[in-house]
């Protein structure tokens, strides 16, 4: 049987657990939600990177993501800085829906599922 291995939990939340092989991360969201979308998703990809290499794997990894923008209007800034940290020979499959998020200063969260 498989180990389970919960990285930074919280109160509600892990960061990332990791599952045999398979390392989920939950939606992150910035810590500074004054930045704008791109600011925003910067942040976010950098909280991921650190999750992924405390679990043992990096961006290279990633088999999938979703990306929730609060309006697509912050689609363009989103991906300026997801194209800059984007592993471009290993890119993941990936879902950007529009929604309401949980703070209304958030405009992006993602969350991923990575390889170990």
């Amino acid at each position: 049987m498989s180990e389970i291995k919960r990285i930074d939990p919280g109160p509600r939340i892990c960061g990332a657990v990791v599952h045999g092989d398979t390392v989920y991360v939950a939606g992150t969201v910035a810590k500074d939600s004054s930045a704008d979308a791109k600011g925003q998703t910067t942040q976010i990809l950098a909280r991921i990177d650190e999750l992924l290499g405390k679990a043992g794997t990096n961006k290279s990894k990633i088999l999938s993501c979703t990306v929730w923008v609060s309006d697509m209007r912050h689609y363009d800034d989103m991906n300026a800085a997801w194209d800059a940290w984007l592993d471009k020979a290993n890119p993941p499959a990936r879902a950007t829906v529009e929604t309401h998020l949980a703070n209304p200063k958030l405009l992006v969260e993602i969350a991923a599922i990575a390889a170990k």
